[in-house]
């Protein structure tokens, strides 16, 4: 993306939600936006998705310009947003009916999908029977059953718990693994944004703004007893100290 910005115009007038952006994401690399509330980091995503216009700038993925809805995306919300009438299987199916799939294809696919999330006896639940972290992976699911490009995920795990968090957070690293995504991930946790991501984008209070790129040098598979080596604490001190000095932390 170039020069991406985006203005608000409403009831009190005129909004600057994100100053001109410069951002380049290499295939098949995880990359965290990390920021506070209000800094532009969902309407950054909505913009890479197409689903709403820039002010000014450019966006391509993978060379193709985007001027509106991406089909070559997967969405995942903070909101599972799932359909209470169908069965886990029909939600994540209803991407290819959308797409008018070969739905025996996209049938294996889904199956396969759930299976790698552990929800292997959970195909014909509904909704209202799931916990919400079995409701966030089949939302997960549904999102990777056409094998996007691109993976937009806004605050995914914020409402869960943290058990939940640290399980899925696992399950999503081996799901883009396997299939080699790229990911363009939000978050308000640095410890989250450390785990998963190849690079972090820190933003800063609206209107959002690029403060720094930090390069997360940790290896791979992660292991979640790497949020006690030292080279991760080192990452969490050095994110901590650009938020305090954008003022996001203050502690007198």
């Amino acid at each position: 993306m170039s020069g991406v910005t985006k203005v608000f115009d409403g009831r009190q007038g005129r909004v600057q939600a994100l100053e001109p952006i410069d951002l380049d994401i290499r295939p098949g690399e995880f990359v965290s936006i990390l920021g506070p509330s209000g800094c532009g980091k969902s309407t950054l995503m909505m913009l890479l998705a197409g689903l709403i216009p820039m002010t000014a700038g450019e966006i391509r993925v993978e060379g193709d310009k985007v001027d509106g809805p991406t089909p070559d995306s997967g969405i995942v919300f903070q909101r599972d947003v799932l359909l209470d009438w169908r069965s886990a299987l029909q939600n994540v199916l209803i991407q290819a009916e959308l797409r008018k799939s070969d739905m025996t294809k996209a049938r294996a696919r889904a199956t396969e999908l759930l299976s790698m999330v552990s929800l292997d006896d959970f195909h014909d639940a509904y909704p209202k029977e799931l916990s919400g972290g079995m409701r966030q992976r089949v939302s997960i699911c549904r999102a990777l059953l056409h094998r996007p490009r691109l993976l937009l995920m806004d605050e995914p795990f914020g409402a869960l718990d943290a058990m939940t968090r640290d399980q899925l957070q696992i399950d999503l690293l081996r799901l883009c693994r396997d299939d080699k995504m790229t990911v363009f991930f939000i978050t308000h946790s640095i410890t989250e944004a450390i785990f998963l991501s190849d690079r972090i984008v820190v933003m800063t209070p609206r209107p959002g703004r690029v403060e720094q790129i930090v390069d997360i040098d940790l290896p791979r598979p992660r292991r979640l007893a790497m949020r006690e080596d030292p080279k991760f604490i080192e990452y969490t001190h050095q994110l901590t100290g650009i938020f305090k000095s954008l003022g996001v932390f203050r502690e007198e």
